[in-house]
């Protein structure tokens, strides 16, 4: 197993440690042919590649690479969440839902926000303890992101601790910030697209921490791991159905549809388990 984001291990970043955001990082898929193969490639395997425990199954393993690696180090080491805190998870897809499990564990208290009924009703399992939809109030309307920053802080008691916005969208963005309480934390996960407007006066008037997020290095999973042998996090709850090769661009073509995490399932699954 590999992080999404591989380093180079020679830069300056690399040399404090943090691979997640080497400077000539590649990623396959991205940077060189390797997505949805039997087989990839992974350069500088010396710094990039994770030992698996020899319980862990091949298909709870690849879906710690990405969603699930990026959520537990923008919960546990980015947002610095604690017992006891209100976190706002803003989209429940893969990387949003492993980000409930995560600060559910950690002893937070959890209020999920999303679109979706569906998508909502997989973040209770997984440990929400409040939900909010952020529904259009019409078809061909934006969410309403709004409304659902002002629900997070009704039911929070003045705003949320720390707030991730797990999907990537101005309007997913702004509610995680206005939904925050005073010097709360905003994690942003989810890739916007170019340059957004912020509530840069919230972020002011309330001393609001503004904090990006970006994978996990490799050295880094071994806590997360133990949580997953112990049992702690059961990121194999979050697989909802699984594909063939074959089937990897009509799953691609249907994110967003579909809720929980699609796995595609290189050769026979009853043959993917630890030799």
């Amino acid at each position: 197993m590999s992080p999404v984001a591989c380093a180079c291990g020679s830069c300056a970043a690399c040399a404090a440690g943090d691979q997640q955001v080497c400077e000539r990082q590649t990623q396959p898929g991205f940077t060189h042919w390797g997505s949805f193969a039997e087989y990839v490639a992974i350069e500088n395997a010396d710094v990039n590649l994770v030992a698996l425990p020899e319980e862990m199954t091949f298909p709870t393993a690849a879906s710690l690479g990405c969603r699930f690696a990026t959520a537990f180090r923008a919960v546990v080491t980015v947002g610095r969440v604690r017992p006891g805190e209100w976190v706002a998870v803003h989209g429940c897809g893969g990387v949003g839902l492993s980000a409930v499990m995560i600060a559910a564990a950690a002893g937070a208290r959890v209020v999920a926000v999303d679109v979706s009924p569906q998508a909502l009703d997989l973040a209770r399992r997984f440990g929400a303890a409040a939900c909010v939809t952020a529904a259009p109030a019409a078809p061909d309307t934006p969410p309403d992101g709004a409304g659902a920053a002002a629900r997070v802080r009704k039911l929070t008691g003045g705003g949320a601790h720390v707030s991730i916005d797990a999907l990537g969208s101005p309007q997913t963005c702004a509610s995680s910030i206005e939904g925050l309480r005073r010097r709360g934390r905003h994690v942003q996960i989810g890739l916007l697209p170019g340059l957004t407007s912020l509530p840069m006066n919230r972020v002011i008037g309330y001393e609001l921490e503004l904090l990006g997020s970006h994978g996990m290095a490799a050295h880094a999973y071994p806590s997360m791991l133990e949580m997953v042998a112990a049992g702690l996090l059961r990121p194999d709850l979050l697989i909802t159905r699984t594909v063939g090769l074959d089937g990897a661009g009509p799953a691609l073509a249907a994110i967003g549809s579909v809720p929980g995490v699609t796995m595609i399932l290189p050769g026979d699954p009853a043959g993917l388990r630890h030799p």
